[in-house]
C-alpha cells in the first residue's frame, strides 16, 4: 500500500473501543471538524450538540461547568454556568455580559483586592458608576441604590477580613428595587452556603481556590438563574476571550472529586486553630466566624448553619518586622498569595491582595500591617497549630 502522508496528518479520530475511560480525557484540540456546512449550522443554531472552536467551548469546560452547576443547584432550564480562565475573568464576564455604559453598581466595600480595584478604577474608565457599601449593614447597601442601579455585588464572607454579609437583608433590598444580586461564593463554597437558594441572581467562583484545591489550575465560574442571562454570559466570555484551558479544567475536575472531604477536614482544623490563636501571646485579634468574639458571629450562625469555613485571620501585635519574623519562622507553611490549597498557606494582605489600597483605606476595613490570613489545609491539626504557635513566639523575639 502506498504511504499517503495526508492520511497521517489529517487523521484525528480516536481508536474505536467498546469500553470507556474512567478518567476524563484531556481534549486539547483547538478546532473540531464537521461533516458539512448544514451540520455546522445545526450546531451553531442549537439543533445539534457539538464543538466548533475551543474559544467557544470544549469538552473539559463542559464537564467541570456541569459539576459546579450541580453543586450550586443550577436548574437545567437556566441553561448552565460558564467556566472562565480565572475568577476575575468570571467577574468581568458578568459585568461585560449583563451591564452597559452608565449602569450603576453597588459593591461590598470589603471585596477581594482586585475586585475592589476593578470597582473603583477600571470600571469608571469604561463608563460604569460604582458606590461601595458595608455588606454587613443591609440598610447601608439599600441606601446606596439609585434609580440607575442594575447590580449589587457582595462576597458572602469577605476576603480577607471574614466579615459576614447580611445576605437576607441585601437580597430583600435587591428584590424590592428590581435589581440583580451577584454573590461571590468563593470563600463559602456551595458546601457552606448556596446563594441561589437564598435570593441571589448570579453566583461567581474562583475555581482556582477551594473547589479545585491544589494550586495548579486557574479558573473561574459564573452562572445566573435565567437562561437569557446565561446566554449573555457565554457570549461575553467567548467574545472577550476568557476561555479556560482544557488542561486546567481537567485538573479542576480531578480536584473537585475530593472537595467535600477537603473542605470538612480543613474547616474542623480552622476552628481549632482560631481558638488556639486566641490564647497566644503576641496575637491581639483573631477573626473566625465560628468564634463568639467575631463581630458577625450571630449572623454567621444563622446564615451558615455551623459551616464557618477554612479561613482564619489574625493580627500580630506589631508592624512589618514582626510580620517578617513570623513568616520566616513559619518556614514549613508557604507564604503565598493564594487560598484553598490542599495545604495550609499564609497571606499578608497589605503586601499582596490589598497592596493597591492606600494604608488608610486598608486600616478602615481592618487590615493593619500585622494582619495575617491563613487558608487552612488538611494537615495534622496538632502539627499545624504547633508550627504557628512557634512562629508567633519567634515573631516576639
Amino acid at each position: 500500500m502506498k504511504n499517503d502522508h495526508r492520511s497521517v496528518t489529517r487523521r484525528s479520530s480516536a481508536p474505536v473501543s467498546v469500553s470507556r475511560p474512567v478518567s476524563s480525557p484531556i481534549h486539547t484540540s483547538v478546532v473540531y471538524r464537521s461533516t458539512d456546512a448544514d451540520e455546522l449550522d445545526s450546531q451553531y443554531e442549537g439543533r445539534l450538540k457539538g464543538y466548533t472552536y475551543s474559544r467557544e467551548g470544549h469538552p473539559n469546560a463542559t464537564i467541570i461547568a456541569e459539576k459546579i452547576d450541580w453543586l450550586e443547584g443550577v436548574k437545567p432550564e437556566w441553561g448552565g454556568g460558564v467556566v472562565t480562565g480565572s475568577g476575575m475573568a468570571a467577574v468581568s464576564t458578568m459585568l461585560l455580559g449583563l451591564l452597559e455604559k452608565g449602569d450603576h453598581i453597588v459593591a461590598g466595600d470589603q471585596l477581594y483586592g482586585r475586585s475592589l480595584r476593578l470597582m473603583t478604577d477600571d470600571l469608571l474608565r469604561l463608563g460604569f458608576e460604582v458606590d461601595l457599601a458595608d455588606p454587613t449593614d443591609a440598610a447601608a447597601v439599600k441606601a446606596a441604590i439609585r434609580p440607575e442601579t442594575k447590580l449589587i455585588l457582595v462576597e458572602t464572607v469577605s476576603n480577607p477580613t471574614l466579615r459576614v454579609a447580611d445576605m437576607a437583608g441585601i437580597a430583600a433590598a435587591a428584590k424590592a428595587a428590581g435589581i440583580l444580586l451577584a454573590v461571590d461564593n468563593t470563600f463559602t463554597t456551595p458546601r457552606g452556603w448556596k446563594p441561589f437558594e437564598n435570593g441571589a441572581d448570579i453566583v461567581i467562583h474562583s475555581l482556582t481556590k477551594l473547589l479545585s484545591g491544589h494550586s495548579d489550575s486557574m479558573l473561574g465560574y459564573v452562572a445566573a438563574r435565567d437562561a437569557a442571562m446565561n446566554k449573555a454570559l457565554y457570549d461575553a466570555a467567548v467574545t472577550w476571550g476568557f476561555t479556560p484551558s482544557p488542561f486546567d479544567c481537567w485538573l479542576a475536575e480531578r480536584g473537585i472529586a475530593t472537595f467535600e472531604l477537603r473542605y470538612d477536614r480543613a474547616e474542623a482544623t480552622a476552628a481549632r486553630l482560631a481558638d488556639a490563636l486566641g490564647g497566644m501571646k503576641g496575637v491581639k485579634r483573631v477573626l473566625y466566624p465560628g468564634r463568639a468574639d467575631h463581630p458577625d458571629h450571630n449572623r454567621a450562625g444563622d446564615l451558615l448553619k455551623g459551616r464557618f469555613g477554612n479561613m482564619v485571620s489574625f493580627t500580630l501585635d506589631g508592624g512589618r518586622e514582626v510580620v517578617n519574623r513570623f513568616l520566616r519562622a513559619a518556614e514549613h507553611i508557604p507564604f503565598a498569595p493564594t487560598l484553598g490549597d490542599v495545604g495550609t498557606t499564609l497571606s499578608h494582605p497589605a503586601s499582596s491582595s490589598h497592596r493597591a489600597l492606600a494604608a488608610e483605606r486598608r486600616a478602615a476595613i481592618g487590615i493593619e500591617e500585622g494582619f495575617i490570613r491563613v487558608s487552612v489545609g488538611i494537615e495534622d491539626p496538632d502539627q499545624l497549630i504547633g508550627e504557628i504557635e512557634a512562629a508567633v513566639a519567634a515573631s516576639r523575639a
